[in-house]
């Protein structure tokens, strides 16, 4: 492609200062935090407007210039990130970044796409609402990329995929069309549900510009415990009586191994051990309330106390107040981040019934460790929710590059098991380019194809994010 007349006229679109062509003004847009993809682009466009997609995607589609959209780069399976033959054209959201309007009594808060999750989730506060949205990356992701990858978090237990958070959408779609269906209705059974598609679609079928999303009522009382366990099979037994006895005011039970906190500890500014010994298992336990009078503490702890007498929880430690649970959290959500610091590591975004988490950790753990002997599992994430987050540390002083190479290989015996549960190989991440070769393994012909038509009648030219999902 050459860059120069494009760039000209999307110059004259979105003006100058927002069509980057030089390498040190893309290389932002071009890496993801995982360094596994490493793009090439002639340009990178930053919109300011729906206004300004809109004429973008419709030069481009006259022209027939493929398109990445972008959000906050930190996707996990290189979706976001342009091939490194150098066609395709990086549209970030960045500059989309306004709040249009706030509904505190109907429970909506509708913004632009290039929003800062962290920034939704304060502008629900200043109303005494809440967006359950949580994540680790909340300071840096979009939610316009979090629609597009139906991002999942520690909140799903509670309040669902953000599948689950958005009443309607804004969408440019390939043809440089608006498609205007930002609705607030929680009721609107008027044929198929459009904003569906797009939702967890990757920026494969349009571009998302704005959301409508709903608000709940902020918990007024919340209540964490740090528990020590011996294994996952004691974790569920817990898991089972926190949800039979607190129901919907369970908001989070995340599952963590020693290996994982301790990782936290060596490197994690900030990170305490919540427990004065060590076990081999914890768990992350939140109850919240939006009452301020119902006694959550007492309900915390006549969980634990029944748990306590079952002889499943080895340890426990209650945080005191805010500043503490917020200490609990830090070490779940550093839990991805700290990894680095310890080499290369193989990841799998998988889920299995719930009930069948801890067979698929007995049996996943020991197949990579027979595989890669040394090997360091570190599997950690949503319980409550089926949702792991198997990733396998290298040997200690092993070589990176030659442990990275058998990434291939131990995703097919850990993705081999989880289809043996009945689980998925993309619980929260999506597909990207990292595992669209999986999905022939995972999806039946009948839906490979039925995906294929909708990508065609949306995309007949087939330039928005080509090669990601199919």
């Amino acid at each position: 492609m050459e860059p120069s007349p494009h760039a000209e006229r999307f110059a004259e679109m979105i003006g100058a200062a927002n069509v980057l062509t030089t390498a040190d003004d893309q290389a932002p847009f071009l890496t993801e935090w995982r360094d596994l993809y490493k793009g090439v682009t002639p340009m990178v466009l930053r919109p300011g407007s729906t206004d300004e997609v809109s004429a973008v995607m419709r030069y481009a589609y006259e022209n027939d210039l493929k398109v990445v959209p972008q959000g906050g780069n930190t996707g996990l399976v290189g979706g976001q990130i342009p091939q490194e033959s150098g066609e395709e054209i990086v549209l970030s959201l960045t500059r989309m970044n306004k709040v249009r309007a706030v509904d505190p009594d109907g429970f909506t808060l509708t913004v632009e796409s290039g929003v800062i999750l962290e920034t939704v989730q304060n502008e629900a506060e200043k109303v005494d609402r809440l967006f359950p949205l949580s994540l680790g990356a909340q300071g840096s992701c979009q939610i316009g990329g979090n629609i597009s990858t139906n991002a999942g978090g520690t909140a799903v237990l509670a309040y669902g995929n953000t599948r689950d958070l958005v009443l309607g959408l804004e969408v440019v779609l390939p043809t440089g069309e608006i498609w205007n269906g930002l609705r607030t209705l929680r009721k609107d059974n008027t044929g198929y549900d459009l904003k569906q598609l797009f939702i967890g679609g990757e920026g494969t079928l349009g571009i998302i510009t704005a959301a409508s999303l709903k608000l709940f009522p902020k918990p007024k009382k919340l209540e964490a415990s740090f528990i020590g366990l011996a294994n996952p099979h004691a974790a569920l037994k817990v898991f089972s009586m926190a949800k039979a006895q607190a129901g919907p005011l369970l908001t989070g039970f995340e599952i963590m191994p020693r290996v994982g906190v301790q990782f936290c500890l060596d490197h994690l500014d900030g990170a305490r051990d919540p427990l004065e010994g060590e076990h081999a298992w914890y768990v992350l336990m939140e109850l919240s309330s939006g009452s301020e009078v119902f006694p959550v503490r007492d309900l915390m702890e006549g969980i634990l106390g029944e748990a306590f007498e079952a002889e499943l929880v080895e340890d426990a430690a209650f945080a005191q107040n805010l500043s503490q649970v917020q200490d609990f959290w830090h070490i779940r959500h550093g839990m991805s981040e700290v990894q680095k610091a310890e080499g290369g590591s193989i990841k799998h975004d998988v889920s299995v019934p719930v009930a069948s988490i801890p067979a698929f950790l007995d049996e996943a753990i020991a197949a990579v460790e027979a595989f890669v002997p040394g090997c360091r599992p570190v599997p950690f994430g949503h319980l409550g929710d089926g949702n792991i987050h198997f990733n396998v540390s290298q040997p200690v002083g092993a070589d990176k590059e030659a442990y990275l190479a058998k990434w291939d290989e131990m995703n097919a015996i850990v993705h081999g098991i989880v289809a043996d549960f009945s689980g998925s190989i993309s619980a929260e991440h999506g597909i990207g380019r990292l595992k669209k070769d999986l999905l022939r393994d995972v999806k039946s012909e009948i839906e490979l194809d039925l995906m294929r038509r909708i990508k065609s009648a949306f995309d007949p030219k087939n330039l928005m994010n080509p090669g990601r999902i199919l």
